[in-house]
Parts: C-alpha cells; structure tokens; sequence
C-alpha cells in the first residue's frame, strides 16, 4: 500500500504554478521559446532570406579588391618597372632588340608563331603588365628576360610602334 507523503517531506519540493500555453510561443524550426507578447503569437524571422548570400558575395568582392590592389601596388614598389617607366625609350633601338631575343616566337613582323601576335598589345596590356610579362616568362613556353631599363624601355617603344 502506498502511504501519502508526510508533511515533513512535502515542505523541501516547492510546487510551480502550470505554464499556460499562451504565455510562451516557440519559433518555427528554431526550437526556441520565447516569452510571447500581449496578443497573436508573432513569427521570429532571420530576415531576408538572400542576406547570407549577399553578404558573401560583398565578403568575396572586398577580398578580390584587395588582391587586386596589393597586384597593383607591387607594379608601384619594383624598383626596375619604376626605372625602365622613367626612360624615354627608342623605337629603332627596340625594334633590333626585339628581333634578336623576340621575333624566334613572335615573327620577324610581331605577327605571332609559337608566342602571339604582339600588334596593339599596348591596347590589351599596360606597360607595367608588359615588363612583367617580359621579365617573368609566366606564360610558357615564355622564357624569362630582364634587359637593363634603357632596353626594356626601348622594347616598349618598339611594342607601342606595332600599334
């Protein structure tokens, strides 16, 4: 037979008054309650639903901008592009130099063979792009060159002249 709990064990278990549903409204797949405000239970939302993707995308954007500065920067900071850019070049003279070190690639006319065709390639790339180019060899089977700054500067005369 079960005996009703003494009054000496009831007086340590503090009874609670009933939750009544009204007073707590959970949030739609959040799991969440939330003390309900006077009236209609209201809906929490994360907002916009395109607002995580909008704020990777300016995230993405922000860091593609500064990548692209710190690129452009560096063109700024090399001491050999500053020198050959300070230069006057000559065209005559960059057009021999061309022939000797370029034209086995590009062709005697910068008409393009295993390189390509170089007319109007100031119109695709700035000077700084193209000393880079030049010295680099970045794109295979481009072998690298660092002629001092007169000459390179001559052989962006010669470039700007196939125009």
């Amino acid at each position: 037979m079960i005996s009703a709990p003494s009054h000496a064990a009831s007086s340590f278990v503090t009874r609670l008054p009933p939750i009544a549903p009204a007073e707590f409204s959970g949030t739609s797949g959040s799991g969440a309650l939330l003390p309900a405000a006077p009236g209609p239970p209201q809906e929490v939302s994360d907002g916009w639903p395109g607002r995580r993707l909008l704020g990777l995308m300016l995230a993405l954007a922000l860091t593609a901008g500064l990548v692209l500065a710190a690129f452009l920067q560096a063109g700024h900071r090399d001491p050999y592009s500053r020198a050959t850019l300070a230069l006057k070049g000559d065209d005559v003279s960059g057009g021999k130099l061309f022939r000797l070190n370029c034209a086995g690639c590009h062709g005697l006319a910068a008409q393009g063979l295993v390189g390509p065709n170089l007319h109007g390639v100031d119109h695709r790339k700035n000077d700084r792009q193209l000393i880079q180019q030049v010295i680099s060899g970045r794109t295979p089977p481009m072998p690298r060159f660092q002629p001092d700054p007169q000459a390179m500067a001559d052989l962006l005369a010669f470039l700007h002249h196939l125009a």
